[in-house]
């Protein structure tokens, strides 16, 4: 099974883990029209093989501080979790729309290293992304 993690965004990050390999194939920040054309060229190779995780900002259950930008980001990215979801039920893709989980994000670049042997740079984003899906 393929799993492609989405870490909606301005900044998208975007991973995509081969269970039957064990291995994470692609981890990088992509605008969202690139990840959505990512996500289409996966599904062509891969149909019926492919399921879609993205971190849900809708799903999250706490707030810190209430900064007009900070508001204004999260709106913004909960708009970006609505246009994944809706991409994935128009083109029938299995998707898993995950809250944001503390502890598994924002892992530093060294530690992700050690528990993925990806040897490429990564952004924070990507990183987020890669952390939906590796392992599964």
């Amino acid at each position: 099974m393929t799993y492609i993690g989405i870490d909606p965004g301005t900044e998208t990050g975007f991973a995509v883990w081969d269970s039957g390999r064990n291995a994470l194939i692609d981890c990088r920040t992509l605008k969202i029209h690139q990840a959505l054309d990512e996500v289409k060229v996966w599904s062509s190779i891969n149909p019926g093989n492919l399921i879609v995780v993205f971190e849900d900002a809708r799903q999250r259950k706490w707030y810190g501080s209430n900064s007009w930008e900070k508001m204004q980001g999260a709106g913004s990215v909960k708009r970006d979790c609505s246009i994944w979801e809706d991409f994935c039920k128009d083109l029938g893709i299995p998707f898993q729309a995950q809250p944001p989980q503390g502890g598994m994000t924002k892992v530093t670049s060294e530690y992700f290293k050690m528990i993925t042997n990806w040897v490429g740079r990564t952004s924070n984003h990507a990183r987020d992304a890669a952390m939906l899906v590796v392992g599964r």
